[in-house]
């Protein structure tokens, strides 16, 4: 199950809806929300969870929540074309391996690649140079 299918089933179970009531109050086939939340469906349109959030009225907290389970339940990753190749090779692997994480596995990678997110965050200290020591010579000039 995908972050967008596990939420939208929250939400519905929390307003105590039934699909096809979901369905009619968005505009949507009852089908479409049930292969939705098993997964079978990537993360649905804009025009979707724009109806879903008026049709619940969800507070912002919740729509920015619903957006970011549809953002990360996007099933195809692009790789712009400038990076380096070692990325590519990269790339490869991990869809070589990606059925085959364990949970551990996942939970290191992503704590590697929030070291880059907290090294933008910190705030940079100008380089300060030090003052190297005069010599005896030097300083008799």
């Amino acid at each position: 199950m995908n972050p967008f299918s596990r939420y939208l089933h929250q939400l519905r179970l929390e307003h105590g809806i039934r699909q096809s009531e979901l369905a009619d109050l968005i505009g949507y086939e009852q089908s479409y929300i049930s292969a939705l939340e098993v997964g079978s469906k990537g993360p649905p349109t804009d025009e979707f969870i724009n109806r879903l959030i008026r049709s619940l009225d969800l507070p912002p907290n919740e729509q920015e929540e619903l957006r970011l389970a549809a953002d990360a339940s996007h099933r195809k990753l692009i790789i712009p074309a400038d990076v380096p190749e070692e990325t590519y090779w990269l790339m490869h692997d991990f869809r070589e391996h990606i059925g085959e994480l364990r949970p551990v596995q996942i939970r290191l990678i992503r704590e590697i690649l929030g070291i880059q997110n907290a090294l933008k965050h910190c705030a940079s200290e100008p380089v300060r140079r030090l003052r190297r020591k005069q010599g005896k010579e030097e300083r008799q000039m």
